[in-house]
């Protein structure tokens, strides 16, 4: 892991608002991706504090099934099934087989990331979505779902920063 988060772009300081949110949810998208930079599958699946099963490919993994639930079924009305949980297993994402690695796990979560931008791309903060939650039943603007996303993010890389340092002792923002 670079000291520098090799991918990632600062936000601009001066941007209008819906430069301003996508500008901070592609940087925590590239945040957690550079967690999981230099790490081999392994490592990625290992779960390395007790009793949690946090691991960065869960985390990976979740995040796919949060952007394709957020923009694509909640803003864009898409009905689609869960990409890892079923009713059996609502935690799926974290629950892997040995064989699970980065590749097909980056594949997918960089294709919800495409799929997501394309959903809400060219609208206003103030859309409202086109489905009510399934947990909540209300609707949301797109400004809500961009702090949430964000929110999100930055929680989980806060994880993402615990679970490297307990792999590899390696460190960063």
């Amino acid at each position: 892991m670079t000291s520098s988060g090799s991918h990632r772009t600062e936000p601009s300081t001066t941007a209008g608002e819906q430069e301003m949110l996508e500008g901070w949810l592609d940087y925590h998208r590239a945040t957690l991706a550079w967690k999981c930079e230099g790490l081999d599958d392994e490592q990625l699946r290992r779960a390395p504090i007790a009793p949690s099963e946090l691991s960065l490919l869960g985390l990976v993994r979740h995040m796919a099934e949060v952007e394709r639930y957020w923009f694509r079924e909640i803003m864009a009305g898409e009905d689609l099934p869960e990409l890892y949980c079923t009713s059996e297993d609502p935690d799926g994402d974290f629950h892997f087989s040995d064989t699970a690695g980065w590749a097909r796990a980056e594949q997918v979560w960089q294709t919800e990331i495409e799929l997501a931008r394309q959903a809400v791309k060219g609208h206003s903060p103030d859309l409202l979505s086109d489905s009510a939650s399934h947990h909540r039943g209300e609707v949301f603007s797109l400004r809500w779902v961009y702090h949430h996303m964000i929110e999100e993010y930055a929680r989980h890389n806060g994880h993402a920063d615990l679970l490297r340092e307990q792999i590899d002792g390696a460190t960063g923002e």
